[in-house]
């Protein structure tokens, strides 16, 4: 069974008779804090719960954290915002919006993971089971929290335990191999206390192996490639977590019920908005058409790839979009590049009442990704095809027609992972990740002119080195620390 996040939001309805009070005249019934809410079990659930709800944020995993993939050479930024241009082009400064927004969410994550991981075990009305479970969920969540900053920043301050219980929160950055060994350990914590996997009523909350997949994902950014493989093989292994039949599965409605979303997001129709799903689809049909794919990515996948068809809209393409319609077609004029994510146009179906389906769960994390980056560990570590058998395996899933690689090094490599995750936030911290190593470069591929045609002029991104490998910390914060916080090198 998958893991996926699914964001609950309760609206609380107050009802006032005709006489009503002020609010001024109400007597106030109560007032939580960390030392007297963690009470029971409910109450343990309910703030792991709160944790999810921040990846909703518009401006955290809603968006903004999306657009740090836009410099890449598969999207052009499109949308109306100003800072995206800035981060598309690299050209950005520290107080660029998009780099201020998701540091306060990324943070707030981390600030409720820790009130959890220090309150729940002093909860005794608790069942065994959902206390490990809840204290592996908060575990894992501050690990994202602070993989999300250590990905973007670099070096980061690391709040611990005694810092939160002190209340001390304006403390120096630490080196980038203190963040990842915090990772590292809330994640091992998290693999020991979590779930293969969840019966109907928990479906959506974080199981072992979203923990191992982060987990493995950490590895390869570290480049412990021989723990990368240990690690994603306990994924790869694990029938929990096999991947979809079809890989258009994964971008449907139906994909709840997929063992391959390790970890997800979706919102609840007419509750929430999807951001993530509605930045992607064309304004004219109800979104924004932010992050338009490019004709460079369109022209890396082979003949009879049908992954292409699951994740471009190109023009002529036949869409449902549940007005009651029939189809309607995609045409030039909703997309300054010719093409948009198909893999986030999800509609309701006319009975529902059509427009954006705000229920289709969004991929953060598959399957597919970790079968490749074990793929590229065993390239890397015993040489060309040592990764054969996992690159077919997602090649075989994708289609039958493609035919298989056989000695695969890792131009191969980074071929499959460029068609299988496209438009899933990956391309450009791959090249980044890849260019340290010194197996691309990345300069060379931004530099050149990327085409928007038919429609816009060409963009051209320049990468420096080693400047462009992390964002600038956000200029508010640094004033605000009082000189606590040190700006990135080269900002």
């Amino acid at each position: 069974m998958k893991s996926k996040i699914i964001i609950y939001i309760v609206i609380v309805l107050v009802l006032f008779n005709s006489a009503c009070k002020k609010a001024l005249d109400l007597k106030q019934q109560g007032v939580y804090t960390s030392e007297n809410y963690f009470r029971n079990e409910v109450d343990a659930v309910n703030a792991v719960s709160g944790i999810y709800s921040l990846l909703e944020e518009e401006d955290y995993i809603g968006h903004a954290e999306a657009t740090y993939d836009v410099p890449s050479d598969d999207y052009w930024r499109s949308g109306d915002h100003g800072e995206d241009e800035g981060i598309e082009n690299l050209t950005y400064d520290a107080s660029n919006a998009a780099i201020r927004y998701p540091w306060k969410w990324k943070y707030e994550t981390v600030n409720r993971a820790t009130n959890c991981i220090i309150n729940i075990p002093k909860i005794t009305a608790i069942s065994a089971e959902v206390k490990l479970r809840s204290m592996g969920e908060a575990y894992f969540l501050r690990a994202f929290g602070y993989w999300r900053l250590m990905v973007i920043y670099g070096d980061v301050p690391i709040i611990t335990e005694d810092d939160y219980t002190k209340q001390v929160f304006n403390v120096p950055k630490s080196p980038i191999e203190d963040v990842r060994k915090q990772i590292e350990a809330d994640l091992l914590k998290a693999v020991d206390l979590l779930p293969e996997s969840y019966g109907a009523a928990d479906r959506g909350r974080v199981s072992k192996g979203t923990a191992l997949g982060l987990l493995t994902k950490l590895y390869m950014y570290w480049e412990k490639l021989p723990e990368a493989i240990t690690t994603g093989q306990k994924v790869i292994s694990n029938s929990h977590y096999a991947l979809a039949a079809n890989y258009q599965d994964n971008f449907t409605r139906a994909n709840e019920s997929s063992t391959e979303l390790l970890f997800s997001i979706q919102a609840v129709q007419n509750v929430v908005q999807n951001d993530f799903t509605v930045y992607y689809i064309p304004r004219p049909w109800g979104g924004y058409g932010f992050s338009q794919p490019l004709q460079g990515l369109a022209n890396e996948f082979e003949a009879n790839d049908p992954r292409k068809a699951a994740t471009l809209l190109s023009v002529g393409d036949k869409v449902d979009l549940g007005d009651g319609n029939g189809l309607t077609t995609f045409t030039a004029d909703l997309s300054a590049t010719g093409f948009a994510f198909k893999k986030y146009a999800v509609f309701n179906t006319a009975a529902a009442g059509g427009g954006v389906d705000h229920t289709y769960a969004v991929p953060l994390m598959r399957s597919a990704d970790i079968y490749l980056l074990v793929a590229e560990a065993l390239i890397r570590t015993n040489g060309a095809g040592a990764g054969d058998a996992l690159i077919n395996q997602v090649r075989r899933r994708a289609s039958t027609l493609l035919p298989p690689v056989s000695g695969a090094g890792m131009t191969q490599l980074i071929h499959e992972r460029r068609v299988e995750l496209a438009g899933e936030g990956e391309r450009h911290q791959d090249l980044m990740r890849w260019d340290k190593a010194k197996i691309v470069d990345i300069a060379a591929i931004y530099n050149l002119p990327i085409s928007k045609a038919p429609i816009d002029q060409s963009k051209t991104v320049t990468f420096i080195r080693p400047k462009n490998y992390y964002f600038p910390l956000p200029q508010v914060e640094i004033d605000k620390s009082k000189g606590i916080l040190v700006q990135n090198p080269n900002f």
